[in-house]
Parts: C-alpha cells; sequence; structure tokens
C-alpha cells in the first residue's frame, strides 16, 4: 500500500476500536463526512468490507477483526517508539494512563502522585479506578495495579506496597445488638455487607485462613456496594460487618468507631505490583512514576 494511504490505516484503526464514526472523528480531529469518505475509500482499495455500519453501532467485520488484530499493534509499537524520543528531551513529559483498583489508588498511587506532579509540570497521569481487570494493551493503558495473584505471566511486574492484610469489622453500636463472631462459621448469622466484583461475576467471598486451612466465606447481608469506601461507610454506620483492607480501615479501628474481629483468620499476603507491557518502551515520565512508587515502598 502506498505510503499516503497509512493514514487511511490508522483512520480505520480508530473507528474500529471507538465502535463509532462521532467518536473516532472526534479524537482525530476531522468531520464524519470525511472520516466515512476515507474509509469508503479503503474499503475500494482493498476490495472488502471492513466495517459493518448500523444506526446505533460500527463493528468490524471477519476481515475488519482480522485487519485490526494485524496491524494494530503494529502502530501501538510505533506510537510508542515515538513516544520514547522524549528521552531526548531535559524534563520528562507526556500522559500516563493507568488502571487501578480504589485501594491502592488511594493508598499508593496518589502519595507518589503528590510528590512527582509538582516537580513535573508536563507529565499528565489519568488514572482509571476499576475493579475489573482491565486488559492493559487492548484498552492502551501504560500499566496496571493489582495483587501480585492477578498480574498475568506475561507482564512485568514491580511491586510496589507491603504485604496486606483484611480486617473483618462492624461498628460498637452493631456489636450491642450481636455477638461477635469467633469462627467463620459464625458468619452466617450476622447480616454482613457485601462487595460486589465485576471480575468474579459475583460477590466478594471472604478469603479468610488460619494454620493453612484456608476458607472462602461466601456471606449474606441486606447492603451490597461495588466501591470500598461505601462498605466502610455502612459498616462505620452499624449497618453490618465487613471485611475490608487493614489500611482501609485502621483509622476507624483506632478511634473506635470500628471493631476488629477474627484477626487470627486474617494472616498477610503479598501486595500491589505495577504491572505493564513486557516489549513495553518506558518513557521518562513513566519512569519517574515508576521510581517514586519504587522509593515509596522501599521507605515503608
Amino acid at each position: 500500500m502506498a505510503r499516503e494511504n497509512l493514514n487511511d490505516l490508522m483512520a480505520f484503526i480508530a473507528v474500529a476500536r471507538d465502535g463509532s464514526f462521532t467518536k473516532a472523528a472526534a479524537r482525530l480531529g476531522v468531520s464524519q463526512s470525511a472520516l466515512s469518505h476515507t474509509l469508503r475509500g479503503l474499503e475500494a482499495r482493498l476490495g472488502v468490507r471492513l466495517l459493518t455500519r448500523t444506526t446505533r453501532s460500527v463493528a468490524p467485520t471477519e476481515a475488519g477483526e482480522h485487519l485490526l488484530n494485524t496491524i494494530g499493534p503494529k502502530f501501538d509499537e510505533i506510537d510508542a517508539e515515538l513516544a520514547a524520543l522524549s528521552d531526548l528531551r531535559d524534563t520528562p513529559a507526556g500522559t500516563i494512563r493507568i488502571t487501578s483498583g480504589e485501594h491502592a489508588a488511594e493508598h499508593l498511587l496518589m502519595p507518589a502522585l503528590e510528590k512527582i506532579l509538582p516537580l513535573y509540570p508536563d507529565i499528565r497521569v489519568e488514572v482509571t479506578v476499576d475493579l475489573g481487570l482491565t486488559d492493559i494493551v487492548s484498552e492502551r493503558y501504560d500499566a496496571g495495579i493489582r495483587l501480585s495473584e492477578q498480574v498475568a505471566r506475561d507482564m512485568i511486574a514491580v511491586r510496589i506496597g507491603p504485604d496486606l492484610e483484611m480486617a473483618v469489622v462492624a461498628s460498637p453500636t452493631y456489636f450491642e445488638r450481636h455477638p461477635h463472631p469467633l469462627t467463620p462459621p459464625d458468619l452466617i448469622a450476622h447480616n454482613c455487607i457485601n462487595l460486589r466484583l465485576p471480575t468474579r461475576g459475583g460477590l466478594y467471598a471472604w478469603e479468610l485462613e488460619q494454620g493453612g486451612r484456608e476458607l472462602n466465606v461466601r456471606v449474606d447481608g441486606q447492603l451490597i456496594f461495588n466501591t470500598g469506601r461505601q462498605v466502610v461507610s455502612a459498616a462505620v454506620r452499624g449497618l453490618g460487618l465487613a471485611c475490608l483492607p487493614m489500611d482501609v480501615v485502621r483509622a476507624e479501628i483506632d478511634d473506635g468507631r470500628l471493631i476488629r474481629v477474627l484477626a487470627d483468620w486474617c494472616p498477610p499476603f503479598s501486595g500491589y505490583h505495577l504491572y505493564y507491557p513486557s516489549r513495553r518502551q518506558n518513557t521518562p515520565a513513566f519512569t519517574v512514576l515508576l521510581d517514586a512508587l519504587r522509593a515509596a515502598y522501599r521507605h515503608k
């Protein structure tokens, strides 16, 4: 294909990934009609239909899916190599896109950003807080932050946080009405606050362990949330037992708003890792953030 038609391929990738001419046109800075004309011309030259268009959506055909999967990663690699040229700059710059769980974003990522962003005004960071296990390659993130057991083997993983432990807690007012649970089976009789995890297709099973005996306890209760902060708030208000990372509820335990139980069933486990594709060429901006996260972990 002639060199001048590479832009047409980039236009096709944008539409196929966004699933919308409107979104792709806005991102590319062209009109929808011009973008549609470009795609029709590309299909005509290739002699194959690449996109299925309806009034509500745009999706690649089988041929389009094959082309997207073939050339998309190559264009991504070109983009990454061009971004890596910022090594020649005196000051790290550029946008870093990261996906992270709520707990890691609050307790690890935010403190690091607080230190580096004032020092590097040309660095921009986009953080997506998501409980799901996002595919950072297909979603075009630079990196993700997850527990070590959740990181795919083909990724580079760098530990950035200490060991964690869970804490089963409830408020003093709750325990005025209910006895303290002494063993995991006692949880069946309690009103427990559930957390919905999209990656597991259901509710979080409380992971408890003692003496090598592991239990995944599926609790029941009147409340279900999809963020940890809501669970903490409900527990402080006396609405049930909650199971959350100790860091999340430490302040409430220290000031007496929450009481911890079943501590002997909550041993430490490996903490958070920053992970990114092994073929990635790290930009200076990304290196600055990675070094800040590593330094914070080493000084904990």
